[in-house]
């Protein structure tokens, strides 16, 4: 059964939380990935930073609802939901717009229980962790990779 270990990138793109937005932007289009790991100085995982989380910035914010009552405004969303949106979409580092706290995997994690993260939940790119250490990175290419067929050895002549 194939593991988290045996198709992970283990050549990590890591971000730090003050990295500029720009510049996050670009390295993931010059690299050909979808996300990478955002680590504080010590190394340790704090984040992820994908491509959408960066498309959202492009988003029309979308105005609150509200509906009156007795001569009163009642908003439909939360208004803590509308500051986050709004902090987001003006973001200029790394940091104030990476998801914090990201979903990992263990190095022994069975790829299909990789898989079923990402088509159920969405995740796109997922950081493999070890003893609690940041040991590699999987995308959906890197398990895109485990139907192609392989090719098998070619007998010596």
């Amino acid at each position: 059964m194939l593991m988290a270990k045996d198709i992970m990138t283990t050549e990590l793109i890591t971000l730090g939380q003050d990295t500029e937005v720009g510049k996050a932007a670009t390295l993931l289009l010059e690299n050909h990935i979808n996300g990478a790991p955002v680590v504080d100085p010590s190394g340790k995982l704090v984040g992820i930073l994908c491509q959408s989380d960066l498309i959202f910035q492009q988003k029309k914010l979308s105005l609150p609802s509200f509906f009156t009552f007795l001569d009163g405004f009642i908003p439909l969303t939360s208004m803590q939901e509308m500051e986050k949106e709004i902090n987001k979409v003006s973001a200029t580092t790394v940091g104030q717009v990476m998801t914090p706290n990201p979903v990992t995997v263990q190095s022994h994690t069975p790829v299909q229980e990789v898989a079923s993260l990402m088509v159920e939940k969405r995740y796109h790119t997922i950081p493999v962790m070890e003893a609690g250490k940041l040991v590699g990175i999987l995308g959906k290419e890197d398990v895109l990779r485990t139907v192609l067929p392989r090719s098998e050895p070619t007998p010596a002549e």
